[in-house]
């Protein structure tokens, strides 16, 4: 009992250190982008020494790392509560509901979001155990486009359905999804990702062209897509 109550503080100590290290990496983040993550420089801010860093974090990649699942399963959380929340409301709804979320999201922290999607970080290469939380954004999106689809949508048996068929049963996916729900499912996910990229970038600026009115035409046309 007594080396657990010598051992609480201890650990809150590492917690909290741990948890400043990532904000302080987030600021950084948002400043210089993910190559501008170091190490060293958060620990200087933080009043610490590098070596002693290293204690909480094995290296620049182990930080990244935790910053990279983090910020996936903040997203996935986002979209989950936009699919759960409008469950009620109708398949439509629910999907321009899912989609504003993911663009409210990735406006609300841009450096976040282009940790995830923007430009690899050189050197960096994110390890297997995100997949899984990278996934639960996209069984978020499969969920509502199921709603979407027709009571019997166009089989297929293309080379492309037998890869997507693959991909779901390697994340695990239990349910027996229409080939339709999975192409609509990532063409929504690549399309969405698209757009929300460049307004991110800064892309649209020059143009004069509002990106919230290009977003909701995408949605909508994703809507009125043929089925086929």
């Amino acid at each position: 009992m007594h080396a657990e109550r010598r051992s609480g503080p201890r650990e809150r100590f590492r917690e909290q250190a741990r948890a400043e290290a990532k904000r302080v990496a987030l600021d950084q983040l948002a400043e210089s982008g993910p190559a501008g993550v170091s190490v060293n420089s958060i620990a200087k801010r933080m009043g610490i020494t590098g070596p002693a860093l290293y204690r909480y974090f094995e290296n620049r990649d182990a930080l990244l790392t935790e910053l990279v699942s983090d910020a996936y399963q903040d997203l996935a959380e986002a979209l989950e509560e936009a699919s759960e929340g409008s469950r009620r409301k109708s398949p439509p709804v629910r999907f321009r509901e899912l989609a504003h979320r993911f663009r409210s999201w990735a406006l609300e922290q841009p450096h976040r979001y282009l940790l995830l999607f923007g430009t690899p970080v050189p050197g960096y290469r994110a390890p297997g155990l995100t997949l899984g939380l990278a996934d639960r954004a996209m069984r978020a999106i499969i969920d509502v486009v199921a709603d979407l689809a027709p009571a019997e949508p166009p089989a297929g048996r293309s080379a492309l359905d037998r890869q997507l068929a693959s991909w779901r049963a390697e994340r695990g996916d239990d349910a027996q999804r229409p080939p339709a729900v999975l192409r609509r499912a990532l063409l929504t996910w690549t399309r969405l990702h698209g757009l929300v990229s460049l307004e991110v970038e800064g892309q649209f600026t020059a143009m004069g062209v509002a990106p919230e009115l290009l977003f909701r035409l995408e949605v909508q046309t994703l809507l009125d897509q043929p089925w086929d």
